[in-house]
């Protein structure tokens, strides 16, 4: 029977989130994984939240429809968490990855969370802002979600991002991006 995982991601416009599901479902190439990656959004503009998604599977994926039960809810901005119901439609047993400067058990504490979901933080902004020189938490937060599913090797998601970005920026940016995914892997905590 094939496994498929399911990811939503809340952000704000302008986080990269997209790029972020996108990128994710590209390396899932190199596991050999089918995927699906798409955005939800309107006319929103700059700032607002928005939602994006990525599948997973060890088979064909013929699901074309949002994610409404996901196995796990990545958060790239931290604010959204006191706006957006982030952890509606999550599955038992499922995973909270975010961008979150306290402690897991903080973060569940803050979402409302007991013992039959997984939690997981890492400062992405912190990672960004020492490595990248800004605040964009998408590439950070790759690394923490790549490290918590386990399914795309950490290898493969710097191998994408090379390939992906390395015509499209200098060397010096995308080594502080692999750098960031590097730290966010090896610095996100779980619950």
């Amino acid at each position: 029977m094939a496994e498929m995982l399911e990811i939503r991601w809340h952000a704000r416009g302008g986080q990269g989130a997209v790029l972020a599901s996108r990128y994710l479902a590209a390396s899932a190439i190199r596991e050999n994984l089918y995927f699906q990656s798409f955005p939800q959004f309107g006319t929103e503009r700059m700032g607002a939240p928005i939602v994006a998604y990525t599948r997973l599977s060890d088979a064909p994926i013929y699901l074309y429809c949002a994610i409404e039960e996901p196995d796990m809810v990545v958060v790239l901005d931290p604010t959204l968490l006191k706006v957006v119901k982030v952890t509606a439609g999550l599955k038992p047993g499922g995973a909270v990855v975010a961008n979150y400067p306290g402690a897991p058990a903080e973060l569940a504490q803050e979402l409302g969370l007991k013992g039959e979901y997984r939690v997981y933080s890492v400062d992405a902004y912190k990672i960004s802002t020492e490595e990248i020189g800004r605040p964009i938490p998408n590439t950070p937060m790759v690394g923490a979600l790549a490290r918590v599913m386990g399914r795309i090797k950490l290898e493969n998601i710097l191998a994408e991002f090379s390939e992906q970005f390395g015509h499209r920026f200098s060397s010096e940016v995308v080594t502080k991006n692999l750098n960031a995914v590097r730290r966010a892997y090896e610095e996100v905590q779980s619950l």
